[in-house]
């Protein structure tokens, strides 16, 4: 697979922020009488204010994100960077990568900081958009800003949402993690973390390459 960018999702792909974001929207359900396990589960790729709008749509829903959002900014115990995503952001080009988050601008810096990953000259995050994923602008923005055809960008998720994101803005999606397990036909490969994961400049672009067998079903 070779490509002109390289447009990562944040958590679950390069930082390892479940444990703080399921802390902290369960403490959010419990005092608002939503099931707590429903709103972790649909939090996937979900800007905050969408999850929002979806469980309790009578409540004020920019407020409710403003006191999540502030607790995710001081939060930042118990973060790593998940195994591969120093070498894989190493080898790229500072001009060929960019991060495309759920979470604000604010949170996006403070976990990559946190974590010791450096910041992407291109970030685009939840107050960037009109419309979250799995909607496609915010993957198209990046783009965008880089200066790359979205055909010859590749996305790196561990959300369906943001897998049918990146599918709307007509891009290759590399998957991370047991979400795809029944999906396949969202991504171009499958693998468990970036540590499988490795990209090579040629005169072509950026190289990206998964181990044998990581391709999606029927490819």
């Amino acid at each position: 697979m070779t490509y002109e960018a390289v447009l990562f999702d944040l958590d679950g792909v390069l930082v390892d922020s479940l444990g703080v974001i399921e802390r902290i929207l369960r403490d959010w359900a419990a005092a608002h009488g939503v099931d707590g396990d429903r709103a972790v589960a649909l939090s996937y790729g979900r800007r905050d204010i969408d999850l929002i709008r979806i469980l309790t749509p009578h409540l004020d829903a920019e407020a409710e994100t403003a006191e999540i959002v502030a607790r995710e900014e001081r939060e930042t115990t118990g973060l790593r960077a998940l195994p591969g995503a120093d070498v894989l952001l190493a080898s790229l080009h500072p001009e060929a990568w960019a991060v495309v988050t759920s979470g604000t601008r604010a949170v996006a810096t403070a976990r990559l900081a946190a974590v010791s990953l450096p910041s992407p000259k291109v970030l685009v995050a939840a107050e960037d958009v009109s419309a979250g994923k799995p909607d496609p602008a915010g993957y198209l923005r990046a783009a965008r800003l880089l200066g790359r055809s979205p055909a010859r960008c590749l996305v790196v998720e561990d959300a369906v949402a943001g897998a049918e994101a990146a599918h709307a803005a007509g891009m290759d999606c590399l998957g991370i993690g047991s979400a795809f397990d029944d999906r396949r036909d969202l991504v171009i490969a499958h693998v468990p973390s970036l540590a499988q994961v490795h990209a090579i400049a040629t005169a072509e672009g950026i190289a990206v390459t998964t181990p044998r067998g990581a391709g999606r079903a029927g490819a």
